[in-house]
Formats: structure tokens, C-alpha cells, sequence
């Protein structure tokens, strides 16, 4: 597919000369022309460095790209992991698969565990239980943990925490102010072999003294039951979805337990809204599509090395983590799905902060710095606090670091001038609910996809994540004493560990 980017430059170049504030002075139906809206969730791309005729290139890639195929191949059930020979239906979770018989299966097991979630739940309320661990790791963190931050309210019947670092200190701070008495743990591995996970399980575990508060989710129940984890307690998770796609399963029970299985549900609604909007709305009403096109523009045009991403509300402020694993884990790759070497760059680095917090840090780089850094800003218009003179001054910021970013600002102060030309694309909320932020979430999924059908690569494994995993592993008894590493730059520092721990 990468030949189809080849035009790109082309148009980069021609459009080198005219800034973001020409393009749009050029064209003052841009700002509506630009923008795009399904149900809650309002996105705009009119500062985006493209004019109408760049556009129209990308939506021609687009076509010739069968973007609308890979769509209903995706949700279809069909084997889009070519690398593991398996379909990515995550979108079954939430209600959007459709076509195929596995996919409609896939549908009716993930009812089944939500079923189940439920039934969990109920029981739990039953008992004197206030407080859930979560222990897991990646995907079977980040979501869980991003959803929770966000929505969970005060005086909610559970409050739910996270330990995901192997670092012993991150299970001591979390258990230091709860009541074993009054607490449950659940053990999140899509394999129940990841090490980290399954240390911190065991820490949980032992401070409980009570196996019985102890659940599971996971594929391997063999190795749950091992735990000591029974299976009416063990929640499944399947290969046809991958960990950084998994909120949406029994992955997200903690989200269910912190917000309650009805308010879980309307996440899934809303992510399977937008799941048939980007199945069924044609590319240039598409903001799924829009969204791809326009990292592609940045990466392939531009050829911008780094994107951020920015919410103008503090609930969102894990964001930027869950992006990072989400588009880096599915785009960090360097080869087709047909084995042969990528011959255009691939993802950029994704990284960024909650406004307004930010803009007193790093925001200097992004409007005097020499690199351009493409960004989204996403708000959410309605506030769910009564302070009305804060959400005024974040919408204000909000707006103002758009249009500053672009526009920039002459002096004769070099000191104090802003070159501009800066793009953004606007992402806003009408209010930040469950269904709201289901789509978002499940836009930036969709984005993901389609940006790797048009590099030709997989969007769905993650050889990359293992080869540390493995040298870990065969370091373990090195660190012991019990062997010796190969590496001679790593026999030096562990001579340093050892000469220290033999000091103290």
C-alpha cells in the first residue's frame, strides 16, 4: 500500500510556502468544511496542514486503499492478524461485529461474560467488601485504569485501584491504606504467565489471607486454577482480542465494579456507535478515516518524528498513557505483513499531558521549538463540577493554544516571536459520560487500523514487546548468583549490583 503515499511529498512541498493562517484565510468555509460530527463527539481538522486539493489525494489513497473493505473485514470476523492467523474482534465486545458466523459467535460469548460480570458484581455488593485491586499490566492496565480515572464518582459502592509495576513499591503504596477485611483482588493476564503481573498477584494474595476475595481474568485456565483461583471465579478473555484492545471484555471488570455494569454497558454502546459509524459512513463523512488520513499527512507529508495528544480535562489526564500503548504497540513496526522492509517511516512517537498543566511545561517546545509536533487538544464542553469560572478559563486556554499554535505572532523581539503553523486537530466532547468517552476511545482504534492498512503492516501483534521479556527471564538466576550473563557490558553492571548488595 505504501506506494499510494508516494504523491504525498509532492504535495507537501507545494504547500511548504503557505502557512496555516493563509490556508485558512483562503478559504473561509474551511472551519466548517473541515469539521465533522457523530453524536456527542465533535472533530475538527480545519488546522491541519492540508488544503482542498492535498485533501482530495488523501481521500483518493483512501479509496484506492479499500478502506471501507478493511472496515467490514475487521468488523466482519475476518483473519486481519495475518501474523497469528487470527481475527481482531474486539468490536464484538461491544455489540459492533457483524457479518460472520465467528464473529456473531464471538458476539455471543462476550454477552455471555458480561453476564457473568454482572452476576460478580451483585455478589460482591452483597458482601462488606468497599475496595477492589486490579493487578495487571499493558492493556490489561492502562484501559482499565484510564476509564476508572475518568468516570468513576464519589460515594460510588466500590473504589477500585491499580498495581501494575513489578517495583514492590507500587503494590506497598497501594495496599498501605486498605483493609484486607474489606478488600477484593483481581489477577488480569491474557495468558496468566506475564511476570510482573503474577508477582504482585502472589503480594495480593498473601495480604488478603483470604483466597476466597480472589478473581481472575484470563485465557489459560489452567493456570488460574494453579493459582488458586477457581473457575467460578475466573472471567475469560479470548485470543481474537488483543490486550490493548480488551477494555471492553471482562478486562474492564474493575471498570464495571467502579462505575456499575449499567454505566460499563454505555461505554460499550458508545464505542459500538462509532464502530458503525466507521463501518458505514461513507470516507469523507468519516471521521475514523479523517483521523487516518491526517496522521498519515503528518507522517508521510510533513514527516513529523512525534505527536501529541492533549486533554483539556484533568479525568483524561491518562490519556496520553493509553495512546501511547495503542498506537505505538499496533504501528511500531518495520516490516509488511508480507515479510518485506517498510520503505516509508511508520508511527511516530506519541506523548503529551492534560491542559493546562501542561502549557507551563513542555508547551514552550511546541510553540517556539524547532520541531513541528502535530497535536490533538480534546475538550469536553459540559463541566461536571459547579465551578463555572475554572471551566470557562480551560475552554479559554483550550481554544487559545489552538489558534496561537497555528497562527503564531510577529515581533521584531525574535526573542518573542511565534513562527506558527502548528497543526491540531480539535477533539470535543459534549459532555464526558461512559458513551461519550466509548467513542473516543474506540476512535482512535479505528484510526490505528486504518493507518496500518495503508502501511501494509499489523495492527494486532506485538513480537516487538518480547525479546526483553525473554533476556529478563535468563537474567533472573544471574542475578542470584547462579549463573553468568553472556553480555559482557551486563556481567560489568552486575558485578556493581552484587558488589553493592554483598556491601550493605
Amino acid at each position: 500500500m505504501t506506494h499510494l503515499l508516494a504523491g504525498l511529498d509532492a504535495h507537501a512541498q507545494r504547500l511548504a510556502s503557505t502557512s496555516l493562517a493563509q490556508l485558512i484565510a483562503s478559504d473561509p468555509a474551511r472551519a466548517q468544511d473541515f469539521s465533522l460530527r457523530c453524536g456527542p463527539l465533535y472533530a475538527n481538522f480545519a488546522r491541519q496542514r492540508y488544503d482542498r486539493v492535498a485533501q482530495a489525494t488523501l481521500f483518493d489513497i483512501a479509496k484506492q486503499a479499500d478502506l471501507a473493505g478493511a472496515m467490514q473485514q475487521l468488523l466482519g470476523g475476518e483473519t486481519v492478524n495475518g501474523t497469528e492467523g487470527r481475527a481482531a474482534l474486539h468490536s464484538a465486545l461491544r455489540g459492533g461485529a457483524v457479518g460472520s458466523a465467528f464473529a456473531l459467535a464471538a458476539r455471543a460469548q462476550a454477552v455471555s461474560a458480561q453476564l457473568r460480570m454482572r452476576e460478580l458484581i451483585d455478589a460482591l455488593a452483597a458482601t462488606e467488601v468497599t475496595d477492589i485491586v486490579s493487578v495487571g499490566i499493558g492493556g490489561s492496565d492502562l484501559g482499565p485504569r484510564l476509564i476508572v480515572d475518568a468516570l468513576a464518582q464519589t460515594g460510588a459502592r466500590f473504589r477500585v485501584h491499580f498495581i501494575s509495576n513489578v517495583d514492590g513499591n507500587a503494590a506497598r503504596r497501594v495496599l498501605a491504606g486498605l483493609d484486607p477485611a474489606k478488600t477484593a483482588g483481581i489477577v488480569i493476564s491474557k495468558t496468566f504467565s506475564t511476570q510482573e503481573t503474577l508477582l504482585n498477584g502472589s503480594i495480593v494474595r498473601a495480604w488478603l489471607a483470604n483466597d476466597t476475595r480472589l478473581y481472575a481474568v484470563s485465557t489459560n485456565a489452567q493456570r488460574v486454577a494453579d493459582f488458586g483461583i477457581p473457575p467460578e471465579r475466573t472471567l475469560p478473555m479470548w485470543d481474537w482480542v488483543g490486550g490493548r484492545y480488551s477494555l471492553w471484555s471482562a478486562v474492564g471488570f474493575p471498570i464495571a465494579l467502579a462505575l456499575g455494569m449499567d454505566r460499563f454497558e454505555q461505554l460499550l454502546e458508545g464505542a459500538a456507535a462509532l464502530d458503525a459509524h466507521a463501518l458505514h459512513t461513507p470516507l469523507h463523512a468519516n471521521i475514523a478515516v479523517w483521523h487516518a488520513l491526517t496522521a498519515i499527512w503528518n507522517r508521510n507529508g510533513l514527516h513529523a518524528a512525534t505527536q501529541a495528544v492533549l486533554p483539556y480535562d484533568d479525568r483524561l489526564k491518562l490519556l496520553p498513557n493509553y495512546l501511547q500503548q495503542l498506537v505505538m504497540e499496533s504501528l511500531g513496526k518495520s516490516v509488511q505483513v508480507d515479510g518485506n522492509a517498510i520503505t516509508t517511516e511508520t508511527v511516530p512517537v506519541w506523548w503529551g499531558g492534560a491542559g493546562t498543566d501542561t502549557q507551563h511545561s513542555f508547551f514552550q517546545a511546541l510553540h517556539q521549538g524547532t520541531q513541528i509536533v502535530p497535536a490533538d487538544f480534546i475538550g469536553v464542553l459540559k463541566a461536571d463540577h459547579p465551578h463555572a469560572a475554572n471551566h470557562a478559563a480551560l475552554l479559554a486556554n483550550l481554544l487559545a493554544q489552538t489558534e496561537a499554535l497555528a497562527n503564531g505572532q510577529d515581533s521584531e523581539d525574535p526573542h518573542r516571536r511565534y513562527p506558527g503553523n502548528r497543526p491540531s486537530t480539535l477533539l470535543l466532547l459534549d459532555a464526558l459520560t461512559p458513551h461519550s468517552l466509548g467513542m473516543l476511545v474506540a476512535l482512535y482504534e479505528h484510526s490505528v487500523y486504518l493507518q496500518s492498512v495503508l502501511w501494509g503492516i499489523n495492527a494486532f501483534d506485538q513480537f516487538g514487546v518480547e525479546l526483553g521479556k525473554q533476556v529478563a527471564s535468563r537474567l533472573l538466576p544471574a542475578l542470584h548468583g547462579e549463573s553468568q550473563a553472556s553480555d559482557v557490558v551486563t556481567q560489568a553492571l552486575l558485578a556493581v549490583i552484587h558488589s553493592q548488595a554483598n556491601a550493605n
